[in-house]
């Protein structure tokens, strides 16, 4: 595979430029929210109980709306109301596959979409978060990759759509009831549009509120973030965050990946396993999971296999290999792998003691499998000769 890929653009995200008014709530850290409401009027001696307050009404029982923080003052509720706001992004769109992945394309700041996915199973709800309009990769084979990147998501965004699906699933629990342990949305993935640990603060702030005790209470276990390969970032991502680590790895030659994935070209497959193998919360119990499309005859060997096996063991990652056929999206440049060919790659990983779980396609008919997923509205109508023609893939 001698074709190059244009490397990952050298982007510089400013940040967004806040709009006038009101202070929207969600998203801010326990800090910074007793800064502003401090800067308000909330006396400086109450501030961090006003904060424990507001924070489990917005984040333990999704209240969107001061009048309802019944324990709060009326006048206290009041000035709130006049400063705040309790916003999150707006639903656009609702698609339901025949196997129950529901697919939202939710509205941002400036008119922007970006898509979600939840995946129901029988003992666990997924749900994919994006963290960018858009993307800085331009990973050849991801529909998400063809998109160019407009900008980063705020904290309230990312988190935002957690709470827009615990809305559209009815899962915040009503004070003073029963609690209820059996989670709808139980799990989440930083696997939608965009590259997490490009926008490492916003992804780090909202996760914690994620994970926070008195709000949404998820496990970092529960978490999952997937990363290319932006190797500066990776061991801040276990101080910071602690969630658990995947990796689009896709290849097993430095030739093949800079084509797929071309972040490679700046961190390359000897960096990125070192770096993991320094991740200092991988461990048996805690694997990195390699996350590898699979691609009829570009990546798809038994030759493949055992290098990835061997890159692997000669790390002593703790890993388990997530398997995924390719998801085809219009244009796509690449056909997926054969059922057969798949099972054969996945059965001499499991035979040299690993996991390999060929993931279920889900909701690929309303285009919300791993890969598919871009904005409807921006969605550029490319030929397959035009897309081939960027990842460098033509003749």
């Amino acid at each position: 595979m001698s074709v190059k890929a244009p490397i990952t653009q050298d982007v510089l995200t400013l940040p967004r430029k806040l709009p006038e008014g009101k202070i929207n709530l969600v998203g801010l850290t326990r800090d910074r929210m007793r800064e502003v409401l401090i800067v308000h009027g909330t006396p400086e001696k109450q501030a961090k109980m006003r904060v424990g307050q507001i924070w489990q009404w917005i984040y333990q029982w999704g209240v969107r709306d001061f009048d309802a923080m019944t324990n709060l003052a009326k006048a206290y509720r009041a000035q709130l109301a006049e400063h705040f706001t309790i916003e999150i992004p707006e639903v656009v769109t609702r698609q339901v596959s025949e196997d129950g992945t529901r697919k939202y394309l939710v509205r941002i700041a400036g008119g922007h979409e970006v898509e979600v996915v939840y995946i129901p199973e029988e003992d666990r709800g997924t749900l994919c978060i994006s963290s960018q309009v858009g993307c800085t990769l331009t990973c050849s084979f991801c529909h998400t990759g063809t998109q160019k990147l407009v900008r980063n998501l705020t904290a309230a965004e990312i988190v935002g759509q957690i709470m827009m699906a615990r809305d559209d699933l009815g899962e915040w629990p009503v004070p003073g009831a029963p609690k209820d342990e059996t989670r709808l949305l139980s799990n989440i993935v930083l696997m939608g549009m965009g590259e997490p640990l490009y926008n490492f603060e916003n992804v780090r702030d909202a996760m914690k509120i994620a994970m926070d005790p008195e709000g949404i209470q998820l496990s970092r276990r529960r978490i999952t973030l997937s990363t290319s390969g932006v190797v500066p970032e990776i061991a801040r991502t276990a101080e910071e965050i602690g969630c658990l680590l995947a990796i689009s790895f896709h290849a097993t030659t430095d030739e093949v990946r800079d084509v797929l994935v071309p972040i490679n070209k700046r961190w390359n497959i000897e960096e990125l396993l070192t770096a993991l193998a320094a991740y200092p919360n991988a461990s048996n119990s805690e694997r990195i999971t390699f996350e590898y499309v699979m691609l009829d005859g570009v990546n798809d060997s038994d030759a493949d296999a055992y290098r990835l096996l061997d890159h692997i063991k000669r790390h002593k990652i703790p890993a388990k290999i997530n398997l995924i056929p390719f998801n085809e999206w219009p244009g796509a440049p690449y056909k997926r792998s054969s059922n057969n060919r798949i099972r054969a790659f996945a059965n001499i990983i499991y035979q040299a003691g690993y996991a390999a779980p060929i993931r279920k396609t889900r909701g690929d008919d309303i285009m919300a499998a791993c890969g598919q997923l871009k904005s409807a509205t921006e969605r550029a109508r490319k030929s397959r000769k035009q897309i081939e023609a960027e990842a460098g893939l033509g003749d």
